[in-house]
């Protein structure tokens, strides 16, 4: 990265923002563990200089591999690394983007164009991945059936999310929270994240935020972990979504502050000599000191869970999950129930058009499935 630096203390602007999107398109690589080469980098240079456009670049890193008559198994890692930099950095420099379900799948054929056959298609089969920060565990990923019906809830939800009037640390714990159902769905079998991150960053920039592309360059394995761990639950170890090093992420890109995001304090059940720097690190961000998270089903997390458990796979009225419930006061019920679950996108009306109709029932959403079938899984 430090081969970009002269670029990025540049004067003139679209140089810089150059180097800037090559930077973080190189730097995203390290999310599968990937290095770009060599020639990668001299043909950015060559880009950001202004001698060559970035559809030049990308069609000298295609010839450069379909030319090469001698190839090691080290070789398609490093052609998938620079065919997907030199992608990514062509999108990054684009003013357009398109925030919806063709918007993302589109994103993803872009980057992975000439790299992966699916690039652009949502998988048709169920995942597990092992994580390192896991201990060797999986994060509950959506399950193919449901997955575009998910992208259409997550991303229709933030439509109509409205920002005004918010803090900017309600802002910042929000697009955490967006950003982290988003990946969670996991629409695609691989470059999920590179995905994600890259959508996050047009996304951002959509809003008026102006990013700083270097976070994702530098961190981008730290961003990862953190996905992870704001979507990790095991109730029998008794560990929950843990937002705060996503936040600490994004405080550091839209506020400039300086959490430290080390890769390590993510492990769960972690050393008792990290445990301090954690607990620190969880006081700045939320004021919390204790060992307690703050979770996607806070703060009334059992009462979320029975009103989970009592819907299933129904649709019900109010009336029916009282009654389910063995409740009586309507009022505690919407308040401490039905409201929290709808707000954190566990359940939905039938008739979201119309919140007074006749016949309104709920049911649980894509997320809220996952959330029962973990419940008795566990």
């Amino acid at each position: 990265m430090e081969d970009f630096e002269e670029y990025i203390r540049a004067t003139e602007p679209s140089r810089r923002e150059r180097a800037e999107n090559w930077r973080a398109a190189i730097g995203l690589q390290a999310v599968d563990q990937l290095r770009t080469s060599d020639y990668l980098r001299e043909t950015a240079k060559r880009n950001i200089e202004g001698e060559i456009t970035i559809e030049q670049a990308q069609q000298l890193v295609r010839t450069y591999y379909e030319r090469k008559t001698e190839r090691t198994p080290e070789d398609d890692e490093t052609e998938e690394a620079d065919r997907v930099a030199a992608n990514i950095s062509r999108i990054l420099g684009e003013p357009s983007f398109t925030f919806s379900v063709v918007g993302i799948t589109s994103l993803h054929r872009r980057i992975f164009d000439g790299v992966f056959k699916f690039a652009g298609q949502i998988r048709n089969y169920d995942i597990t991945k092992k994580e390192w920060v896991l201990r060797g565990d999986t994060v509950l990923y959506v399950g193919a059936d449901d997955l575009r019906r998910a992208l259409e809830y997550d991303l229709q939800q933030e439509k109509e999310f409205s920002y005004q009037d918010l803090s900017m640390t309600d802002t910042i714990n929000h697009l955490a929270k967006f950003i982290a159902g988003l990946w969670q769905i996991h629409p695609f079998g691989e470059g999920n994240t590179r995905t994600t991150a890259v959508f996050a960053i047009k996304y951002l920039r959509s809003m008026g935020f102006n990013v700083n592309n270097d976070l994702f360059a530098q961190e981008s394995w730290y961003f990862r972990n953190a996905l992870v761990r704001a979507n990790y639950r095991n109730r029998i170890t008794n560990i929950e979504p843990d937002p705060i090093f996503l936040q600490a992420f994004f405080r550091n890109l839209l506020l400039g502050e300086n959490h430290p995001l080390r890769n390590r304090y993510m492990l769960i059940n972690p050393p008792e000599e990290w445990q301090e720097a954690i607990n620190q690190l969880r006081k700045e961000i939320t004021g919390q000191v204790t060992g307690q998270v703050p979770t996607v089903l806070a703060p009334s997390t059992k009462l979320i869970s029975r009103l989970i458990i009592a819907l299933g796979a129904e649709e019900k009225s109010v009336k029916q999950i009282m009654e389910s419930l063995e409740l009586k006061g309507r009022d505690n019920f919407l308040e401490s129930y039905l409201n929290p679950a709808m707000a954190e996108g566990f359940v939905t009306m039938t008739h979201p058009e119309s919140p007074r109709h006749p016949k309104q029932k709920y049911k649980l959403t894509v997320k809220g499935l996952a959330a029962y079938n973990s419940v008795l899984e566990s």
